[in-house]
């Protein structure tokens, strides 16, 4: 139990100590101005000082986030069990989704802009695209691989296509679905600040993507790193909390969390 807490917890934080310590000493050392790379005291100073600017731009990015994963959930997890159910409309629609994924979304975001007349709507649609395809395609794979035997021994007491799917098919799927779901919180974030990033460049007051163009424009680097310090944050505590999402439901079950307790 202590070597885990060690290697969990308090050895990326003494990293995490230690390379900030070496990034104030250089920059004090070499005295690289502000605009150019602030240091991390100055950083957080900024952080607190302009708190009040950066916190409704903040919820403003966290709402667009998960907005986007819910509806990727949504519409990623009922795909999947559409596709699964009807292999005709997998191969029509499969297709498509995977020329969405593929397409960058900064070449499309500023149509997407112009189409969308609400402008946390058109945000949340590109979040949304970027996020949905690991939730569809791992669920898919989670769908097809229960045990053949088991399907076969489904079917030998006469279970309908439904009641396989709810009773077998759906638990197989879960640590897929979930593995997926940690993927896709990630990308809805990176999905929604790239949003902001084409928002922004088009005079629209939004999230911390606005708030990093604005800073720059101005040249208050110290703000734009602030800024990035909060969404690296954000990103972090989306993924611990999927992740401890995942152990919850899979740690009484499932090999991958059964494991760690050895």
């Amino acid at each position: 139990m202590t070597g885990g807490f060690w290697q969990k917890i308090v050895a990326p934080i003494a990293i995490g100590i230690v390379v900030l310590a070496l990034w104030e000493f250089i920059v004090r050392r070499a005295g690289i101005a502000p605009y150019l790379l602030p240091g991390p005291i100055l950083i957080l100073q900024t952080l607190i000082d302009d708190w009040g600017t950066l916190l409704p731009s903040l919820w403003i990015t966290l709402e667009i986030t998960l907005l986007a994963l819910l509806a990727a959930v949504v519409v990623g997890g009922l795909l999947a069990i559409l596709f699964t159910q009807s292999k005709w409309l997998e191969l029509s629609l499969l297709p498509y989704a995977i020329v969405l994924q593929v397409t960058p979304i900064v070449a499309i975001a500023p149509l997407i802009l112009i189409w969308v007349n609400n402008t946390l709507a058109s945000l949340l649609i590109c979040a949304w695209i970027v996020a949905f395809f690991p939730i569809l395609s791992n669920t898919i794979l989670g769908l097809n691989s229960a045990d053949r035997n088991l399907v076969s021994l489904f079917k030998l007491y006469g279970a309908g296509r439904w009641q396989t799917l709810i009773h077998l098919r759906l638990p197989a799927a879960l640590p897929y679905f979930l593995s997926g779901l940690r993927i896709s919180g990630g990308l809805s974030l990176i999905g929604a600040i790239v949003a902001e990033f084409v928002a922004g460049t088009g005079g629209t007051a939004s999230g911390l993507a606005f708030r990093i163009l604005e800073a720059g424009y101005q040249l208050k680097v110290p703000r734009m790193f602030a800024a990035l310090v909060l969404i690296s944050l954000s990103g972090i505590v989306i993924f611990l909390a999927l992740s401890l999402l995942s152990h919850l439901l899979l740690r009484r079950w499932h090999e991958s969390e059964l494991g760690r307790d050895n």
